[in-house]
């Protein structure tokens, strides 16, 4: 069971920043990934239809025989948190571990959150954040027009439209002198240098897919599932909407082009 794949699955294309954390941490682990896209996005949905499609993305996860399943959707992993209790293998989605990795870097105490806005509703990572240390302030904004920018390639820290809805949604949370700040979706990281700008170095931007990457490394050691096989990894991907597309796109997510498989698949 070793050397079977690690599954992960998101609303459509933002998962693979997770993807590109994991091959950083694991490079010897092989990867299957999907990406819902011809569903995307599922941070408006209703909760009942987000479970129903997280339910159906981890069953096509569990048909390839991965040994452990990553919700790198930062809406599934805020409303579908019954999913760990119906799987076979390990599963985590990325709002623990990164409360955690925020819990541990900030200073002053002040913790910010950006999401969409089903995971800022559903106050996912307000109750982890504060349930390892109450004392803590957590302020939270939606900020669902960075996954526009992201996928229609508004990608630049110079491109003032990008620097006008960095400001127009952060404003409130530099105001309220956070030193932290979840990036609580993956899209987000691809934006990070413009929220980092306006943010001032002395606040840390905390990565979802980063730390979720670095606790499926620790699940995988404890649980003796790490691949003993010295070559590096594959990274075979899923999409449920075309593959052109997803090609053309997911080099933008993995700061390089796909050369590996891609297949469309209809749930």
């Amino acid at each position: 069971m070793s050397d079977n794949a690690i599954g992960i699955f998101d609303s459509g294309l933002g998962g693979l920043t997770a993807v590109k954390e994991l091959v950083k941490v694991l490079p010897h682990e092989n990867i299957v990934y999907f990406g819902d896209t011809a569903r995307v996005p599922y941070g408006n949905r209703s909760k009942r239809t987000i479970i129903r499609y997280a339910e159906q993305d981890a069953s096509f996860l569990l048909s390839k025989g991965v040994k452990m399943i990553i919700a790198a959707c930062g809406t599934v992993s805020s409303v579908a948190t019954g999913l760990c209790d119906t799987l076979p293998v390990p599963f985590t989605g990325v709002v623990n571990p990164t409360a955690a990795a925020a819990v541990r870097a900030t200073k002053n105490g002040i913790i910010g959150v950006i999401g969409t806005s089903a995971t800022v509703n559903s106050e996912s990572y307000k109750k982890a954040i504060l349930a390892q240390d109450e004392r803590l302030s957590v302020y939270q904004q939606k900020c669902p027009l960075f996954v526009s920018l992201v996928e229609n390639g508004f990608l630049s820290e110079e491109d003032p439209i990008v620097q006008l809805v960095v400001e127009r949604y952060l404003r409130q949370l530099k105001e309220k002198k956070i030193d932290t700040l979840i990036l609580g979706c993956t899209h987000f990281p691809i934006i990070a240098q413009a929220i980092q700008n306006y943010l001032g170095d002395n606040v840390t931007l905390i990565d979802s897919g980063r730390e979720t990457a670095l606790y499926a490394a620790d699940v995988l050691t404890q649980k003796k599932l790490l691949n003993k096989n010295d070559s590096h990894g594959n990274c075979t991907y899923y999409v449920s909407d075309t593959v052109d597309d997803f090609k053309r796109t997911a080099q933008i997510f993995l700061g390089q082009a796909v050369i590996d498989d891609v297949y469309h698949i209809t749930l």
